[in-house]
């Protein structure tokens, strides 16, 4: 009866612990995630870069407090850097990634940023996928901003989309602020906590938070659309 028990405890364990990720955790292809940066000075429109798009998106969107930052880690996993991310890539296989399998899965329990939080949008998980067919490389480039490019929809927007939507939208609300769309990015903005934020002036919470500062370039042209008077241009 005793020994009758202890298989009974031992099976269950083995069936809870194999029930932990319905999607497993895969490997890295070669790639320990210790790779040092590759950073270009220009930028090639073909190629997608961890620094610019990824590392951001996935910052935003899932290295979230209760998820993957630094402090809860669920399941282990830490989603602010290249090592991090790289547990859940398969370098050159998309499919066979966990990253990929999680944001683009219909089931609730296991889709990646998990609701209420807004999922990836088309053109993120498309970026991502990419990334990850072309070997998932921890490249960054530091042209292809255009400081007298400063529109909304051309710069502004697509800046928010990148890094910081994921914490900043209707289902996560992070410090009040919604930048998912024109008028919320543009009360944002006309309040100087935008501002602010992204120079990561005195008083203000840096932002992106957890992630690299914005490149100077960048915050040129959200500089110049504010100086512009916030046009929804």
């Amino acid at each position: 009866m005793k020994l009758t028990f202890i298989i009974t405890v031992a099976a269950t364990a083995c069936l809870f612990i194999t029930c932990k990720h319905e999607i497993p955790i895969t490997g890295n292809n070669g790639n320990n995630g210790n790779n040092p940066p590759v950073i270009s000075n220009s930028c090639s429109a073909d190629t997608v870069y961890f620094g610019n798009t990824i590392l951001p998106l996935i910052s935003s969107g899932c290295a979230l407090s209760g998820c993957h930052d630094a402090t809860t880690h669920k399941e282990g996993l830490v989603l602010n850097s290249y090592s991090g991310i790289m547990k859940i890539v398969t370098s050159g296989n998309a499919s066979g990634s966990k990253l990929y399998q999680v944001i683009n899965t219909t089931n609730p329990g296991d889709i990646m940023p998990p609701p209420p939080h807004q999922p990836f949008s088309a053109s993120a998980k498309a970026s991502i996928q990419k990334w990850i067919n072309q070997g998932a490389k921890n490249n960054q480039c530091t042209g292809g901003c255009d400081t007298t490019l400063f529109t909304f929809s051309g710069a502004v927007m697509p800046l928010m989309n990148t890094y910081c939507k994921g914490c900043h939208n209707p289902a996560s609300l992070g410090g009040g602020v919604d930048l998912s769309t024109y008028a919320g990015v543009k009360t944002a903005a006309q309040s100087g906590r935008m501002l602010g934020s992204i120079k990561h002036a005195t008083g203000y919470a840096a932002m992106p938070q957890g992630g690299n500062k914005l490149a100077d370039c960048q915050i040129q042209q959200v500089e110049k659309w504010i100086q512009a008077g916030t046009p929804n241009n």
